[in-house]
């Protein structure tokens, strides 16, 4: 599939049973990312599940740093992991989980990443091809074909999971968790990704057919399959995302009735111009009521100072810096993103009467740091670089050198720390304090006079594709690290072997 050519369209609806809608979806088919998720716990923390995932996989996803494969693993992973953390600080959303199903468009590929029994199919040439297996005892039968599509639809454990994303932490790697896999994806085709609000109520020859019906119009598919699951029963949530390629065509049109004569015909027409003066009706009492209003966000770019931009910004907004040199302590704003104009050009160096920290995230959550040099020296010297205290935000594409730390994290909040170089610390290039999980990489922490990085009272951080050089300390060289990192600190041995 070309993504320049490609149309695609997505819709949830809550069902005919259920009030809440704990099902989500995103979008992007510039970046060429689309994905389905199906919250679990009820109430708001299935939805808050859902939520989540969306979140952090689009941000992972958006970020191209590392193979295809990786990324998927990596965003479902810090999907899998916040939403566990959140579950463990409030009793409310005890239990919270979700399904997901995404697929990440590349070089006329789909990267399929896949938790549950929420579903991506694949029509092509007049036949349809379920592309994921559903990690449930009654989907795993299906798949062995043990059950009929039909008898599986009816069948009583039909809404048990045996994968989930959110009930336990876990690693991108770890056995029995994501599936992952490319399949090809001519211009010819078309995907249909699902929760099983659909699945579960209509059989996979009726989303075909649907599909092919409308081809070219994904909007009409999606809203006719949702309206075929509630015909059907509509017991679940219902979420439909179709992806067609360029050349993916509709089958031969049936040809045109005769037209009728007689009292038919008259019937018709009758017909018709009730229904015409109902829709005109509607539209003009729709005249009256009161638009929304929408709040669209918006790109500031900074004329005098950070902190005058940042205090015009709110949630939504993203904040664009332009070259130069700026003294001043940043504060990071829930929901907003600063980001450079051009990476690397701006620079942040200690404010007047201050020694740092540079960059202050205190309590902040959705916000998004990128594309600046933090530099100190002896005659501006910054204590810590970027301080993260209780801070779900992302940091990425970022130097830090010269800076007593160069970033310091205190939990409980995980944040995300990606592309960034950490070098020159006088103390530890990376620091890790408290009950967090932070997840750091492909980052190049190098020369500095401490460890590379340190972690500390009860911190656990997921480290993985991070080059590790020239520390004064060596880093923690567990299993997993040495697998996952390249570790340069590491000394060799006698008889040429690593540590």
């Amino acid at each position: 599939m070309d993504r320049a050519t490609l149309k695609c369209a997505a819709a949830s609806d809550p069902g005919r049973v259920r009030h809440n809608n704990e099902d989500a979806f995103y979008t992007d088919r510039e970046r060429g990312i689309f994905l389905v998720v199906d919250g679990i716990g009820g109430q708001a923390a299935g939805e808050k599940a859902a939520e989540i995932a969306v979140d952090r996989v689009r941000t992972r996803l958006e970020r191209q740093t590392g193979s295809a494969e990786q990324r998927v693993r990596e965003a479902i992973a810090m999907a899998n992991n916040e939403i566990f953390r959140a579950a463990q600080s409030n009793p409310e959303w005890a239990g919270m989980a979700c399904v997901l199903t995404l697929a990440l468009l590349e070089n006329g590929d789909a990267v399929v990443g896949h938790v549950g029994d929420s579903r991506l199919y694949q029509i092509l040439g007049g036949e349809i091809r379920k592309v994921t297996h559903d990690h449930s005892p009654v989907g795993e039968r299906e798949d062995n074909r043990e059950l009929s599509e039909a008898e599986a639809m009816r069948h009583p454990r039909r809404n048990e999971v045996f994968r989930d994303v959110g009930s336990e932490e876990r690693t991108p790697g770890d056995a029995d968790f994501i599936e992952v896999q490319r399949i090809a994806c001519p211009p010819e085709c078309a995907l249909v990704l699902c929760s099983d609000g659909l699945s579960d109520q209509v059989p996979s020859a009726e989303i075909r057919a649907t599909v092919e019906r409308h081809a070219g119009q994904p909007e009409l598919a999606v809203r006719k399959l949702i309206a075929a699951a509630n015909r059907a029963g509509g017991k679940d949530n219902v979420t439909v995302l179709v992806v067609e390629g360029g050349r993916f065509r509709p089958q031969t049109a049936a040809p045109p009735t005769p037209a009728r004569t007689g009292w038919p015909a008259r019937a018709g027409i009758f017909a018709a111009g009730f229904l015409l003066a109902v829709l005109l009706a509607w539209a003009t009492r729709a005249q009256w009521q009161p638009a929304p209003v929408v709040i669209a966000p918006r790109v500031i770019a900074v004329t005098s100072t950070i902190a005058a931009a940042m205090a015009e910004a709110r949630a939504g907004d993203t904040v664009e810096v332009p070259q130069g040199e700026y003294r001043e302590q940043v504060q990071l704003k829930s929901g907003v993103t600063l980001r450079a104009r051009v990476p690397r050009e701006p620079i942040l160096r200690a404010a007047p009467m201050s020694e740092g920290p540079a960059v202050i995230a205190e309590n902040v959550t959705a916000a998004r740091f990128s594309g600046f040099r933090i530099l100190a020296d002896p005659q501006l010297p910054l204590s810590v670089g970027i301080a993260l205290r209780n801070a779900a935000v992302e940091i990425d594409d970022v130097e830090v050198k010269g800076a007593g730390i160069g970033i310091e994290i205190h939990g409980p909040a995980s944040p995300a720390v990606r592309a960034c170089a950490i070098r020159d610390s006088l103390a530890e290039g990376v620091l890790i304090l408290g009950g967090t999980t932070p997840w750091l990489s492909h980052n190049l922490i190098q020369a500095n006079r401490g460890a590379g990085i340190s972690a500390r009272d009860g911190a656990r951080p997921s480290l993985i594709g991070n080059v590790i050089d020239r520390n004064a300390l060596e880093p923690p060289a567990t299993d997993a690290v040495k697998t996952l990192n390249f570790l340069l600190d590491v000394k060799p041995v006698r008889g040429g072997r690593k540590q």
